[in-house]
């Protein structure tokens, strides 16, 4: 299953260490599988507020995800970016091919049947 890193930046400052960040990011995820999904660009807010930008990096898997994040290289240049941007940043899960919404709602059944 497919692992996507899922970041939300804010009140980014174009500094010579956010330049350099984007820089090297690439050569960080090559060893992971990852790539990059989204990476900012314009959006339309349809529902609720939004600020910031959006970066989606796609992983084959959770583990490769969490390889990539706690890499030395990775490591190496993350504070380039966290000292230019206020950053949340996630790991989650994709659904499989043919995934319906209602799903989720099998999933909360099984675990509260399985909690009691």
């Amino acid at each position: 299953m497919h692992t996507f890193a899922i970041g939300r930046l804010r009140d980014v400052t174009l500094s010579a260490d956010i330049v350099a960040y984007l820089e090297r990011i690439d050569a960080t995820l090559a060893p992971f599988g990852g790539h990059f999904v989204i990476h900012g660009g314009p959006v339309t807010v349809l529902e609720g507020a939004w600020d910031g930008d959006l970066v989606v990096i796609g992983f084959p898997s959770r583990a490769a995800a969490e390889g990539w994040y706690a890499s030395p290289a990775y490591r190496e240049i993350l504070p380039l970016r966290t000292g230019s941007a206020v950053c949340d940043v996630v790991l989650i899960d994709g659904v499989t091919p043919g995934h319906r919404a209602a799903e989720v709602l099998e999933r909360e059944r099984a675990a509260h049947g399985a909690a009691h």
